[in-house]
């Protein structure tokens, strides 16, 4: 079993949208990521998003690039502080999730080391890591595709 988690792209200042939807940089960020993403033929069944604009807007980003074929759907429990626990419970095969920090840390964090308070992967706006669940049910990070590879992001 694999799952995508992906943090949502680059926002816009709170003062500019109230919404903190994508800022340009975040847009062409999460466009690029998608490019790539479609060039190494990812193809998600499924993917989902929190119930902030930034989550849903670089959901639909990935939509249109990764063509998913259930489609694009809001969900609850991928907000920046819901219960890691609970939602992995939930996981579906194939799909990429995009919300927020901390919760996509934590989510890892929780699969692949047994903690939510372990951060095995540090997530960049816009960026995807793919998680695979090998046959004793531990996941590892399989491969990630990130905006940015300096250290000095």
């Amino acid at each position: 079993m694999a799952i995508f988690l992906a943090q949502h792209g680059l926002a816009q200042a709170r003062e500019i949208d109230p919404e903190q939807g994508l800022s340009a940089r975040g847009e062409a960020e999460v466009e690029r990521i998608a490019a790539v993403a479609r060039g190494y033929k990812i193809r998600p069944t499924l993917i989902c998003h929190s119930q902030k604009k930034r989550a849903r807007q670089t959901a639909e980003i990935f939509a249109e690039a990764l063509e998913p074929g259930n489609g694009c759907r809001e969900i609850s429990g991928l907000a920046p502080l819901d219960d890691v626990e609970g939602f992995a419970q939930q996981l579906k095969s194939n799909t990429l999730y995009v919300g927020h920090l901390p919760f996509m840390a934590r989510l890892t964090g929780l699969l692949t080391a047994g903690s939510p308070q372990l951060a095995p992967f540090k997530f960049q706006n816009g960026g995807i890591v793919c998680l695979e669940q090998g046959d004793e049910g531990l996941w590892q990070i399989n491969w990630a595709l990130m905006p940015n590879i300096s250290s000095a992001s």
